[in-house]
């Protein structure tokens, strides 16, 4: 990102006029405000008051502006509004956009000014132009009421504004400006000769990280061409050589305890999937999402992707990117395949960490968990696609790291799932422009945070413009449909780089970087180049379809620009203003970087159980752990999204009569006409992952499939992704976790007989905090699944429908309750960690779910977080229907000698099912051998009462009073 002594000062010397609206009355956002200073200390600020702030400079009359003000930025009923000149600085804090990152709201307000000020017969229409020269800021201001200290307001600044994109305006400042113009010279960077020393220098400096053996490597290549790399040749080496593109610790060499690993991620998770072979999976692993058969005409795409390290410094804008991107990946997907569904998984610091508790550097997670809510909230929304699948998890050890997980779920043609490269085909930049946001993005992401983070890494953070996206997926399915696009694929890590690079990998490729759109002058070839810049796909077709391309993106008001063209040169050469700037050799880019030799070594911690009383009121217990934050509902953060839009969603997040009680997944029939559905549930267990991360693992795969079995899936078609975040694979007990999660998803899946056909890897998610201490996060696994079902109708909730019922616990209880909420609750990990059995859980899921598509079970729940005592006041409370349980009945109670232990168990492969009387005998007939027991049955009072092992009553929990519990135990901390 540039200084601004390196941007040029030219409009910003004429008049500008200066907006300022506000809310009349009383404004629920300086509430909220309010309440996040006075949680760092701030308080007594009862006249806090919130300024929408907007800049414009140029060929705009006194009139115009006041029109503007009064029907473009304002609303007559809520809002009043002052214009004014040449003014900056005037409330008691104003925050800008730093110079550089986009504003994404400055395009739509350019095309309002435009409608305004040109109105004519032809208002509204989208050719319309903002009048000449007028450039747009916007900002936001704060009165206090009263005057601050200086530590006061240095409290204020870290609440109310992120310095990584933001800063504090100061009086006299110039609210205009422009970079100045890139003046090219050949950037060389000498290789040749220099010592290990030097090589590891240059590579830190230039934040490329390269280890020094594969510095090592490029010198030897350099040498072998008798010349050193240019600048852009070095960045596109360190892009497509850096961990996040090509895995290079999954596919290196790794000394586990002695034993010897080549190519991890080859031998158990490609490994499975090539020994199961199934026929239904259409692409797995070599395209932007894995794909697998919906009908005879569509396929299914997923991919879920990570945004760590961009979430931990500016929330709001790594999460709404991370957003951007993997809808991307699924338009990326084979000749693009539209989005039809959006997942979230996100693990935060507790919301209520103290601030003394945070180290310095990083974001109070209440902070972060706003902003990236917030980001995922607006870029789905405002893309039109429902977002209704997810968790939220939260442990103290992501307090330096939150993981971000964004999925997407697609529908393409199946004769669009392969892509055609050929010589001769036109390349095609399409979409948003190119600026510095996101250059070094990926090897920012190959990089552990610390308390200087944001010092040096401020131009790694992406700002995104989903109706700008918006437009680009209209585009693309149009173009699609009309055979325009024979390849795609999205700008994402590694930007221009990675997508021409990867698409051309097998032929070559000729590219003129002057002819990319800029989003302002100043850019170096390098920085055009690597920028990872957003909203941007890159398109290969023919020749002679490229005019009707272009013509197309006009028409829906898309830039489109012919950059280039595919060779069969084999080599990948890059000009800029008629100079050569790289040519480097395909085979080389791609394979010649070299894996990683590493350390493992595994022993399992030293863990120990809790004292946990005897004694205790379980009714109390029970009620406590429905606050726990990983059981508490999470409606505060679902009620933001748009789960309706579509009009595809039939399971939707929340269940029951009053639509408040927790579902385990979503259903959604995504072609119209059709009740054929895609099933989508996921699965985490971080807590385990500290005792032992391989039960993690085997646990994550467990819970995402009877996410989806309860709804009604066939554990038989059922598809997995892998989404692995880590801490540094440097550290041999670090990298030896991770051996032993890869190992277990070989192991279950193979057990269960279900393919992986997607994933994704994000390591060195640490922490190294001013002492020097390193934090990293709890070893994590998300899996995601995703299963077909021919009959949405066929489907089921988890709320108790009614009364009479009889209430079934499928799948075996154990005493292992290592990790579990119950033991959180008294400050203990515990030694035994819930394990799986996978041929016998998939005779469990066969047989359940096939006993739900014949229509025999009212409601299904997954035994999960919180045991059995969580799941039955879930299903309770969903529906409004009490029961009444007994313990004794529940399978593999014979081994318990504890009510509370076989209450509150975590065992995996576990259900809960309603099932009417009258199909009683047809359901047991269909579970056949299977663990499975009748344990109770419903009731009309909304009571849930649990008779113990030795027949008293231990548990009889209000569910009416337990659902006012659940639901806002989160949600009072987040107003």
């Amino acid at each position: 990102m540039p200084s601004l002594t390196e941007w040029q000062f030219g409009i910003s010397s004429c008049v500008f006029w200066r907006l300022e609206v506000t809310r009349r009355g009383r404004d629920p956002q300086s509430g909220a405000l309010s309440q996040d200073l006075s949680s760092v200390g701030l308080r007594n600020l009862p006249k806090l008051r919130l300024v929408r702030l907007y800049f414009l400079a140029g060929d705009l009359s006194q009139e115009q502006v006041e029109e503007l003000a009064s029907q473009v930025f304002s609303d007559p009923v809520s809002d009043t509004y002052r214009v004014t000149t040449n003014e900056v600085a005037v409330c008691d804090l104003e925050i800008l956009y730093n110079h550089g990152v986009m504003d994404p709201s400055v395009a739509g307000i350019q095309r309002a000014i435009a409608d305004c000020v040109n109105r004519t017969g032809q208002q509204g229409c989208r050719e319309s132009k903002p009048p000449s020269g007028v450039q747009v800021r916007t900002g936001r201001g704060y009165y206090f009421g009263r005057k601050l200290s200086a530590a006061e307001f240095s409290l204020a600044q870290r609440v109310l504004f992120n310095p990584l994109i933001e800063h504090a305006c100061q009086p006299g400042e110039q609210v205009f400006a422009e970079p100045a113009e890139f003046r090219f010279t050949q950037r060389v960077v000498e290789l040749r000769g220099k010592s290990a020393e030097e090589l590891n220098r240059i590579s830190r400096e230039g934040l490329l990280a390269l280890s020094l053996e594969e510095m090592l490597e490029l010198q030897r290549y350099y040498e072998g061409q008798d010349r050193d790399p240019t600048e852009v040749e070095l960045e596109t080496f360190a892009q497509t050589w850096s961990e996040h593109c090509q895995h290079k610790t999954f596919r290196g060499e790794i000394d586990f305890n002695g034993h010897e690993l080549r190519n991890l991620l080859k031998s158990t998770i490609f490994r499975v999937t090539e020994e199961l072979a199934p026929d239904w999976c259409l692409s797995t692993f070599n395209d932007n999402s894995g794909v697998i058969a919906f009908d005879d005409k569509y396929g299914v795409t997923f991919k879920v992707e990570t945004h760590n390290h961009p979430s931990a410094l500016e929330p709001y804008g790594g999460a709404a990117t991370g957003v951007g991107g993997v809808i991307r990946d699924c338009l990326g997907t084979g000749c693009g395949a539209k989005p039809i569904l959006l997942t979230d998984v996100f693990c935060f610091a507790p919301v209520t960490t103290p601030v003394e508790s945070v180290p310095q550097g990083v974001i109070h997670p209440r902070q972060i968990m706003r902003g990236v809510v917030a980001g995922v909230r607006d870029y789905g929304n405002r893309m039109g696609i429902p977002t209704a699948s997810g968790a939220v998890y939260f442990h103290e050890g992501f307090i330096g790291n939150p993981l971000v997980f964004c999925g997407a779920v697609g529908l393409i043609p199946r004769r669009l799932v392969r892509k055609r490269v050929c010589k001769g085909q036109a390349i095609v930049l399409v979409g948003g422009r190119t600026g510095r946001d996101g250059v070094h993005g990926v090897t920012f992401a190959s990089l552990e945070l610390g308390q200087d983070s944001q010092e040096f890494s401020s131009g790694a953070v992406q700002i995104g413009n989903p109706i700008e996206e918006k437009k680009v997926a209209d585009l693309i399915l149009a173009a699609r449909d009309e055979g325009l696009v024979e390849a795609i694929t999205d700008c994402g890590g590694g930007g221009l780089s990675s997508a021409i690079g990867e698409l051309t990998a097998s032929l070559g490729c000729e590219v003129e970087l002057d002819r990319v759109p800029l989003k302002y002058a100043g850019l170096s070839p390098a920085e055009i180049w690597i920028s990872e810049a957003q909203e941007r796909m890159v398109i290969l077709t023919s020749q002679r379809k490229v005019n009707r391309l272009l013509e197309l993106a006009r028409a829906l008001d898309v830039e489109a620009t012919v950059m280039g063209h595919v060779t069969k040169t084999g080599r990948l050469v890059l000009n800029f203003r008629g100079s050569r700037v790289a040519d480097i050799d395909m085979k080389f880019l791609h394979s010649g970087w070299r894996g990683t030799k590493r350390v493992a070594r595994w022993s399992k911690p030293e863990t120990a159980d809790p004292f946990v009383r005897t004694d205790q009121d379980l009714t109390d217990v029970l009620v406590r752990l429905l606050q726990a934050p990983n059981i508490t509902s999470k409606e505060w953060v679902v009620r933001q999204y748009d789960h309706e839009v579509q009009a595809q969603t039939v399971v939707k997040p929340f269940c029951g009569p009053d639509r408040a009680g927790p579902t385990d997944g979503c259903v959604v029939t995504p072609v119209k006409g059709s009740y054929r559905a895609c099933v989508i549930g996921c699965g985490l267990a971080p807590r385990y992952g500290l005792i032992d991360p391989y039960w993690m693992a085997a646990s994550a795969i467990d819970e995402a499939l009877r996410n989806c079995v309860a709804l009604g899936a066939d554990v038989r078609r059922i598809a997995l992704l892998d989404n692995f975040c880590w801490g540094s694979p440097e550290r041999p007990d670090q990298l030896a976790g991770l051996v032993r999660a890869a190992q277990a998803c070989y192991d279950i899946a193979k057990g269960y007989r279900v393919p992986f056909i997607s994933g994704k890897d994000s390591l060195y998610n640490e922490f190294r905090t001013k002492s020097g201490n390193s934090i990293p996060v709890p070893p994590t696994l998300l899996v995601s699944a995703l299963g077909i079902v021919s009959d949405a109708r066929r489907t089921v909730t988890a709320d108790f429908k009614q009364a009479g019922s009889c209430v079934y616990v499928v799948g075996e209880t154990r005493e292992e309750l290592g990790g579990s909420e119950y033991f959180r609750m008294h400050q203990g990990l515990g030694r035994e960690v819930p394990k799986v059995e996978p041929r016998s859980g998939r005779r469990i899921m066969t047989a359940l779910g096939r006993a739900i598509r014949s229509g025999l079970v009212n409601a299904c729940h997954d035994i999960a977080e919180g045991g059995l005592g969580v799941c039955l006041a879930e299903m309770g409370f969903a529906g409004r229907v009490g029961a009444r349980v007994r313990l004794r009945r529940v399978p593999g109670a014979g081994c318990f000698r504890r009510d509370d232990f076989l209450l509150f168990s975590e065992s995996n492969t576990r259900f809960v099912c309603e099932v009417r009387p009258e199909a009683r005998r047809s359901f047991e007939a269909l579970l056949g051998n299977v663990p499975c027991s009748p344990v109770g049955q419903t009731t009309s009072e909304p009571v849930l009462s649990i008779v113990g092992l030795d027949g008293a009553e231990v548990v009889r929990l209000d569910l009416d009073w337990a659902m006012s519990v659940w639901r806002r135990s989160l949600s009072k901390h987040l107003q």
